[in-house]
């Protein structure tokens, strides 16, 4: 999924040490319980994943964890195939999921109800709601958050300061008004790209709207509902302050490219996307800022997609009290708050936010993920994204279609792709 490898390069900049592709880190044996770990390439580093591992057999001499690192390319396949279990196939205790994949793996029926932990022991009132809920599925809960990633704005301080802007704006109209301020010049206020869907999801979700809606009946595409539409309003404004491409999404060409030439007042963007930047033009090192997307008004961020990773148990561990173990330590307080400051992540609680307070850029991306959102919890949502009818809407509207009309066929379009009697 796109926004899966957003996360993981997001990783590998942050990071100060990168795992190979694969591997597994040994426990002290003995007579030891082995619980089997899948998690995936560049979610943690090598460093973090021995302090863990050490830990966990020193206080619980009865277990050994065996981590095995997996590749994003072929998961879903792999993931799948193990759930089902059969002969010579590897079956998990712990997997390391999307937080929007949670839903297809409960379809295939092979994961571990972990409600009553959840409400119990593991403090799930405060998790981060774009990752606490895609792991519920009909009121259950499959997925433990691990950790999150969302986009803030990254931002020209050089620029800001030239334009009389003295701190970043808290509120969309605030917003609005700096940008346009920026876009004087021969400068851009902000490049944004006329497909960049995750961002309009979230002036969607601002807006009370949302891409689908499981009406009990079945799915049903809701760009086309008068909320949705205001979102696509907002998008609009933003965008033609700017001269980011109608017909193409933020990879096309690459934003931070863009953004790294010069004259750009602001991207929507990971954090980790600012080291991107730096690569390209070291000049700009001491020149970027971040903030959180700004909201409606100035009491609560914008929402914002949030990307990330939640731990499940498969159903056919052996020994899912060992797996809830492990599942519990790295969720837990400490591990959380070592995993944020060793990647530059989101911990998966909003009371942990601090952890990250001392990096600007993480820091605006966890208050943002305070206001954050996951795809429709649909386990066929994959269906859409593969040939985007969202962006198609996008494109229209920006070049001057009928916005309504444009809306509707989107809608139609996510409905016949969420179709649960669709094959293919």
């Amino acid at each position: 999924m796109k926004n899966r490898r957003l996360l993981a390069s997001a990783a590998l900049l942050t990071s100060t040490a990168v795992l190979c592709g694969c591997g597994v880190l040994p426990g002290s044996g003995g007579d030891r319980k082995t619980v089997t770990v899948w998690l995936m390439k560049d979610s943690a580093s090598a460093a973090f994943l021995k302090r863990f591992t050490e830990d966990f057999e020193k206080q619980h001499d009865d277990l050994k964890v065996d981590i095995k690192i997996q590749s994003w390319n072929g998961i879903v396949e792999k993931v799948g195939k193990a759930l089902k279990g059969g002969e010579d196939v590897e079956v998990p205790d712990v997997v390391e999921v999307g937080n929007t994949q949670v839903a297809r793996y409960v379809d295939q029926g092979g994961l571990y109800d972990l409600t009553l932990e959840s409400m119990r022991d593991l403090g799930m009132d405060d998790w981060l709601p774009g990752l606490a809920e895609p792991g519920r599925f009909n009121g259950t809960q499959y997925g433990v958050p691990w950790y999150a990633a969302n986009r803030v704005v990254i931002y020209n301080k050089e620029l800001f300061d030239q334009a009389g802007i003295a701190k970043p704006p808290r509120d969309r109209t605030e917003w609005l008004h700096d940008t346009d301020l920026l876009n004087r010049g021969g400068n851009q206020g902000i490049y944004l790209a006329g497909q960049d869907w995750y961002t309009l999801s979230g002036f969607i979700w601002d807006e009370g709207g949302d891409l689908a809606k499981d009406t009990g009946a079945g799915w049903k595409g809701s760009i086309d509902s008068s909320d949705a539409l205001a979102g696509m309003d907002f998008y609009a404004q933003l965008q033609a302050l700017g001269k980011g491409p109608k017909t193409a999404d933020e990879e096309h060409p690459p934003q931070t490219q863009v953004f790294a030439k010069g004259g750009v007042g602001q991207i929507i963007a990971v954090p980790g996307a600012a080291s991107l930047i730096l690569e390209q033009n070291p000049e700009l090192k001491g020149k970027l800022g971040f903030f959180p997307v700004p909201g409606k008004t100035a009491a609560k961020p914008g929402a914002v997609f949030t990307g990330g990773s939640d731990l499940v148990v498969t159903r056919r561990s052996d020994d899912h009290g060992a797996a809830l173990k492990v599942v519990a330590e790295l969720a837990g307080e400490r591990w959380q708050k070592d995993l944020a400051k060793t990647m530059n992540y989101v911990p998966n609680k909003t009371t942990l936010a601090g952890a990250v307070s001392d990096e600007p850029g993480a820091a605006a991306m966890a208050k943002g993920a305070k206001s954050g959102h996951a795809t429709p919890n649909s386990p066929r949502w994959a269906r859409v994204e593969a040939d985007n009818p969202i962006k198609t809407y996008m494109t229209k509207v920006l070049t001057g279609g009928d916005k309504e009309e444009a809306a509707r066929e989107a809608s139609k379009a996510i409905t016949k792709a969420l179709d649960v009697n669709r094959t293919g």
